[in-house]
């Protein structure tokens, strides 16, 4: 009988240790809301489990354009936000929605065409490029889906003197999906895009593509991460969220950033020590 009793308690303290340590598998593991350029550029699958070995912390993510991002970290769905749009960035932390903004890294934009460049805007400022996009109605595809790159690509236009709203016309194709989805429609129907160097570095269906127009200081590309504010949300890990975004700021998580390269080129440059990134 007593055997039979040393036997229970010793299952017993057996499940509760796998209990506990269950619940501290699931207490290190966050949900991060990112962009679709960080996933498709492959610096996801470099980078996590790099940070699971050094930190411990296991990261779940879920890829999506900024705005959307931005709209499932408000909702509490997520534990960090890392997204490249520093100006609705900036208004999130406002609203309350996050804790601070930290900037990480940076790439730039650029425009990719056919390589026979039938609009003739190859090496040409963008304001310049999107003007002759236009006036020659030649195939353009956005991503139309509000993320970072989205919203880089509207301010362009914008800034070009160009009403895309009022102006567009058949030769303007909005698919409402990510980078690497914009870029394969861009490669089957001859068209431009403005892409993420990142994601078009990691590209591997180019087609007749090329980078036709870089170089300007408008595509500089900034992304920042932050902390979901816990106290509009209390099921955010903190501890664990706040120990991923020191990691990425820190040197060692600066130099490995660096360190993503495909086929020798570097596709982002850290920059967490600039107060004003």
């Amino acid at each position: 009988m007593k055997r039979w009793f040393i036997s229970l308690q010793i299952l017993a303290t057996i499940a509760l240790a796998s209990m506990s340590a269950q619940a501290w598998a699931q207490e290190q593991s966050i949900v991060v809301a990112s962009t679709t350029s960080t996933q498709d550029s492959g610096l996801f699958g470099y980078l996590l489990p790099i940070v699971k070995q050094k930190t411990g912390v296991e990261v779940k993510v879920l890829a999506q354009g900024t705005g959307q991002a931005l709209d499932t970290a408000r909702r509490g769905d997520a534990d960090v936000v890392f997204v490249h749009d520093k100006s609705a960035e900036e208004k999130f932390i406002a609203e309350g929605f996050g804790v601070k903004r930290y900037p990480v890294m940076y790439n730039d934009f650029v425009i990719v065409g056919p390589k026979n460049d039938p609009a003739g805007i190859k090496g040409k400022d963008v304001l310049t490029a999107l003007r002759t996009i236009k006036a020659k109605d030649t195939p353009f595809v956005s991503r139309g889906d509000r993320s970072g790159t989205h919203i880089a690509e509207l301010k362009l236009w914008k800034e070009a003197g160009i009403d895309i709203a009022k102006d567009r016309g058949p030769w303007y194709k909005e698919i409402g999906q990510g980078m690497g989805a914009a870029l394969n429609m861009a490669s089957a129907s001859n068209a431009y895009v403005l892409s993420d160097r990142g994601t078009w570095l990691a590209f591997h269906n180019r087609g007749d593509l090329a980078i036709l127009v870089e170089g300007d200081k408008r595509l500089f590309n900034q992304y920042g991460v932050m902390l979901v504010n816990p106290a509009k949300h209390p099921a955010v890990k903190k501890e664990a969220g706040q120990r991923f975004i020191d990691w990425l700021i820190s040197p060692e998580g600066q130099n490995a950033i660096a360190g993503y390269k495909i086929d020798g080129q570097q596709l982002f440059y850290p920059n967490a020590n600039d107060p004003n990134a």
